[in-house]
């Protein structure tokens, strides 16, 4: 089986105190390339946030033989004769579907705040606060809830935004700085798109804006992206500025309305008090018996984000109508024989299932499962050279899928409250921690079928790749000794069905027909 390599090499969880900007090293190394389609009505396709492409409205701009539009195409030649070799270094960096730079920066954040907030001297524990993001503790602590919720936030405002940008681009038709003049260098393949309004700067500034607040204390890091990514569609000679200045509305527009969504969300509640979480226990322990238990020590108080749970979903209405069944009863015929399958596992532990436990790990201080996934996309992307407006469809309907999959899982857990093999079975030991939340269902299992199958929507040729790679995301946690086999069969399925309400939605947007 081909497995995929983590992106990200090397981000030491040290470098969270340093200084934000940081060099993010990946193995997705690409270039400029020629796309498999440009798309022509895209700009019709129906969006997520918005009603349609047009309701963001810009001016329409000038003619290619106005003096207006002729002395910007000068100032882009006398910029392109005066760009130095690190403005070359950017130009080739952004290339021709930024979306997939801006994905690697939100990954790296993702990994760079993917830090437990520790005890207090005093064994107490203070909560990431959004009002105080340099803490002690810094804001956010990006664990797997946190990560698909900004990916999805990120990828659903790019992909309204390049509907938007599509819209007028076709509607205008304008040509690109290099197609006017011949003198003018053209740094990327050409795909022969019209240039007003600019998809790059669209992308630039919603990701920005969008990523600064998931991330409030990478502001100046991420503003300095946004202008060395603005300046390198000028230098590229793909835009002149009123390219960039209609782009970069449209960019803030469909930022601000993924924020408001964002805001109201309830995600501000997901990490609850702990009267909150004791009663979500007492809850499980009326109707089922049982009870997760905490064995860190000293004991956090709460479990990760109980509230989870109770998160606006993107594409299902109600988190209830995706729960799955009740699990085994302690002491069930079916619970024994998952303890003797668990022993056997841990009395085993060959290569192959270690390699495969680490390899799915994702935990501290890497981009989480829902980032590992969107690393996985990235290389389909390529693969099949989509053009960046398909790109953002693809890691938009994955992540809402990826996020509604864990809102579900998120409820399944907390509304059971069942508890992990450590706390069931004595003297039991993991090689892969234990999570401070309940244990059905599995949250890998769930965050991998889900995006398993988005991408097998997208991708169908590849299906069966994505699903084997689903099914060892879930054994990996079981060979770990952090969950039961059925937390991991049934997060799969729960994961899958889940994804359908996404695919469903998306098979509906126009971009199938």
């Amino acid at each position: 089986m081909k497995i995929f390599r983590l992106t990200i090499l090397s981000l030491l969880t040290g470098a969270l105190m340093t200084a934000c900007n940081m060099d993010l090293e990946t193995e997705l190394e690409y270039k400029s390339y020629e796309f498999s389609g440009i798309d022509e009505d895209a700009g019709n396709w129906k969006p997520i946030l918005i009603s349609s492409g047009s309701e963001l409205a810009i001016d329409a701009p000038s003619g290619v033989a106005s003096a207006e539009f002729l002395a910007e195409v000068e100032g882009v030649k006398s910029t392109i004769a005066s760009m130095s070799g690190d403005q070359r270094k950017n130009v080739d960096h952004w290339t021709n579907n930024a979306v997939l730079r801006w994905n690697e920066v939100a990954l790296g954040l993702i990994a760079k705040y993917n830090l437990i907030p520790g005890p207090n001297v005093d064994e107490s524990y203070t909560l990431p606060n959004p009002a105080n993001p340099a803490g002690p503790p810094v804001f956010p602590f990006s664990h797997p809830p946190y990560a698909s919720r900004a990916l999805a936030y990120l990828s659903v405002a790019q992909y309204d935004g390049m509907i938007s940008a599509w819209h007028y681009k076709f509607q205008f038709k304008r040509p690109a700085p290099y197609q006017v003049d011949m003198d003018i260098p053209h740094a990327y393949v050409s795909n022969n798109l019209p240039s007003y309004p600019s998809e790059g700067a669209v992308l630039a500034t919603v990701s920005r804006k969008i990523l600064t607040a998931m991330f409030p204390l990478e502001a100046d890091y991420l503003k300095e992206l946004e202008e060395q990514h603005l300046e390198s569609l000028i230098l590229a000679g793909e835009n002149v500025p009123s390219d960039l200045e209609a782009g970069k509305k449209i960019g803030e527009e469909i930022a601000g309305i993924a924020l408001a969504r964002a805001a109201d969300d309830g995600m501000k509640y997901a990490q609850s008090p702990k009267a909150v979480s004791d009663s979500l226990r007492q809850a499980a322990f009326d109707r089922f018996g049982w009870q997760w238990e905490n064995l860190e020590s000293p004991v956090r108080p709460v479990g990760l984000t109980p509230l989870f749970g109770k998160v606006k979903m993107w594409n299902v209405q109600n988190v209830e109508d995706t729960r799955p069944p009740v699990p085994p009863a302690p002491g069930s015929e079916a619970f024994e024989k998952d303890i003797k399958i668990l022993q056997d596992y841990a009395d085993n532990v060959t290569h192959e299932r270690r390699r495969i436990a680490n390899f799915w790990q994702d935990g501290l201080g890497t981009y989480t499962p829902p980032g590992h996934w969107n690393d996985i996309a990235g290389e389909y992307i390529l693969k099949y050279k989509l053009n960046s407006i398909r790109t953002a469809r693809t890691f938009a309907y994955m992540n809402m899928a990826i996020m509604d999959g864990g809102i579900s899982c998120w409820d399944a857990k907390y509304y059971y409250y069942y508890p992990r093999p450590i706390q069931m079975i004595k003297d039991f030991e993991t090689i892969a921690g234990t999570p401070n939340f309940p244990s059905y269902t599995s949250g890998h299992s769930v965050f991998s079928a889900a995006a398993a199958s988005v991408l097998t929507y997208i991708f169908p040729q590849e299906g069966e790749i994505f699903h084997e790679w689903a099914e060892e995301a879930a054994i990996s946690r079981v060979y770990g000794g952090i969950h039961w086999t059925f937390d991991a069969t049934v997060g799969t399925t729960q994961g899958r069905d889940v994804a359908q309400y996404t695919i469903d939605v998306a098979k509906s947007d126009g971009a199938d027909d």
